[in-house]
This record gives structure tokens, sequence and C-alpha cells, in this order.
């Protein structure tokens, strides 16, 4: 089953990436993406978004709560979003790594 995994910005201003439900009424499965400084720039971090909580990658949030849909998501990102989300691992021929998108 192929997923429609969305990136967004929420109105409380935390960035969340999450599986969209065929109504676009809610995100399911919703993970907060936060960024860690580091001297080489900053990585990504992928936490529940019910942490500390909930440990588990699970729930959901009703789309009346997103300020801003990103256009595209990193294709890395949806990979390492899956692979939490299931507790799976995915694995593409070249592929990338989280703490690879780091900007600087």
């Amino acid at each position: 089953m192929a997923y429609d995994i969305r990136l967004v910005k929420l109105i409380n201003g935390e960035t969340v990436i999450g599986k969209w439900s065929e109504d676009g009424k809610t995100i399911n499965d919703p993970a907060v993406l936060q960024t860690v400084p580091m001297q080489q720039g900053v990585q990504m971090m992928l936490l529940p978004f019910g942490y500390p909580f909930e440990q588990e990658i699970c729930g959901s949030i009703s789309t009346s709560h997103v300020l801003y849909e990103y256009t595209k998501a990193p294709e890395e990102l949806k990979t390492k979003y899956l692979e939490a989300a299931s507790n799976l691992t995915l694995s593409a021929p070249g592929a990338g790594n989280i703490s690879q998108l780091i900007t600087k």
C-alpha cells in the first residue's frame, strides 16, 4: 500500500510529517521533525508527535491545524519516516540516510 506522505507546518510552529488521510481531514501517525544544531550545520531528528508520553508514532492531527504544506518532502526523509513508523528497514540502491540532510 502506498501512503500519501506529506510534510506540513502546524499553527503552533511545529514541522510534522505523516500519512495524509484519503478524505484530507487528518494526518495519521504524525512525527515531529526537530532540528539539532551541530558544528557542521543542523541535523534533523524524527520524534513521535506525542513524545515524551508516547514512544511510538501513532495518533492523528486534524488538517484544520495545518498552516503550511510543503510542496516537496525529501525522499530520504519519507523513507526514514516510514521506517520509524513501521519499525521496518527500507532500503534502496544508493539511498542516503537522514544524517545527510544537513544544511549549512
